[in-house]
């Protein structure tokens, strides 16, 4: 029996509860784990809110937080390979199991060994914003030298798309708050404060040639605003927004598999894909967490450390 952060109907804040739930017992593809950290992401809010249906893997409520954790195997499902009970892991629970818990399930062919050398707090991080800023910059293909766009430049993905897009030499701009400036810039981002500015104007100002491709992670009118920077279309990519193709642009294309978590944990270790860690709450102050990056607010990430 443990403790887990959940919501027994869609909703706001308000459907949140803390209960307590046994173990659950790891089906066919999936390993137990006990939770040493939980990422927590904007889409923890979405799912709660029931936005994106099919993603609680038909499990009934009350339904588990979070989507991303770091933790001990406890025990296998069938069919499990490249895992033991035992090993260090980070991954998915891309299988309804949450990760605000004290134990949960994740997809075994969406995890992988936490290397030798990386903190758990660090692999917690990586499953959505590593592996996104992986996917995004590598469908845009961008050579050394090239300029990029990050739109939404401070959160845990924006970052780790900054930093990964600066290794490979690329010239960044960032969009972001005023609160955003100072770990954007620690990037090498040349900051642009939406809050301030016309942020269209200032980034034609920075590269008035336009851009050799967008990353946005705001969505909506933010992304219309940016996307006519970009010298073609088709180098718009968006994390969030769907109708970016209604603009030309394209959908991140996702890679979540144990190899891609493999090579995201690599550019952790080398220094690149290192996420400025902002808050770390314990499980009792998960809706405190949730909150803070439900807000909008938060430069970088925000964990939650169970154990």
């Amino acid at each position: 029996m443990g403790q887990a952060w959940g919501f027994g109907r869609h909703g706001g804040p308000e459907v949140q509860e803390l209960f307590d739930r046994p173990d659950p017992v790891p089906g066919r593809g999936e390993v137990l784990i006990r939770v040493d950290v939980a990422g927590v992401n904007p889409l923890d809010h979405v799912l709660r809110a029931g936005l994106v249906p099919g993603f609680d893997g038909g499990r009934p409520f009350p339904r588990v937080l979070g989507m991303e954790a770091a933790g001990t195997v406890l025990a296998l499902g069938e069919d499990v390979d490249g895992l033991e009970v035992g090993d260090a892991v980070f991954g998915f629970a891309l299988t309804g199991g949450g990760t605000y818990a004290e134990t949960t399930v994740l997809s075994a062919p969406n995890t992988a060994r936490i290397p030798a050398g990386l903190s758990a707090t660090v692999a917690a991080t990586l499953p959505v914003a590593g592996t996104t800023a992986v996917d995004a910059l590598d469908q845009l293909g961008l050579p050394a030298g090239a300029t990029i766009l990050v739109n939404g430049v401070g959160g845990g993905v924006g970052l780790a798309v900054a930093r990964l897009a600066a290794a490979r030499e690329l010239h960044v701009v960032g969009t972001g708050s005023a609160a955003k400036r100072e770990p954007a810039e620690t990037a090498g981002v040349r900051f642009v404060d939406y809050t301030a500015e016309d942020v269209a104007a200032a980034a034609r100002e920075l590269v008035p040639g336009g851009f050799d491709g967008i990353v946005d992670l705001v969505g909506g009118p933010s992304l219309r605003t940016v996307a006519p920077l970009a010298r073609d279309p088709r180098t718009v990519i968006a994390v969030g927004d769907q109708s970016v193709s209604d603009i030309g642009g394209r959908f991140v294309e996702r890679r979540l598999d144990r190899k891609n978590l493999e090579r995201a944990a690599r550019l952790a270790l080398d220094g690149v894909l290192a996420p400025p860690i902002t808050a770390v709450h314990p499980l009792s102050d998960a809706p405190a967490a949730l909150a803070t990056v439900e807000s909008g607010h938060t430069a970088g990430k925000v964990v939650i450390k169970v154990t």
